[in-house]
């Protein structure tokens, strides 16, 4: 069964950031190369979208609504609801996670 992918605003930006930060390190071709593979990666989510577990940050305040996936040191960060896949969030997963996935998941 296929899925219908959806890339919130949020996420479009979130994916602007992270091609834009590395870019300006020098590495052009790396961020085209990456934003890519992220695309690809959340694209990914037509088929098997439960394959992602739910982020630890939000498990442990009992939000279990939401799932990732990873791609090196990035999550895609998503909601399912029927056939349709909610994409809210890439996140470089070496940063504090649990106030930014707080705000702008539950809107705290």
């Amino acid at each position: 069964m296929k899925f219908k992918v959806h890339i919130i605003v949020d996420a479009e930006q979130d994916l602007f950031e992270i091609y834009r930060y590395i870019s300006a390190s020098g590495s052009p071709v790396n961020a085209e190369r990456l934003l890519n593979e992220l695309e690809q990666a959340i694209i990914s989510l037509e088929h098997m979208p439960e394959r992602g577990h739910v982020p630890s940050e939000l498990r442990r305040i009992s939000v279990y609504g939401y799932r990732e996936i990873h791609l090196k040191a990035y999550r895609i960060i998503y909601e399912i609801i029927g056939y349709d896949v909610f994409v809210h969030c890439v996140l470089d997963g070496r940063r504090d996670l649990q106030d930014l996935l707080r705000q702008r998941l539950l809107r705290t």
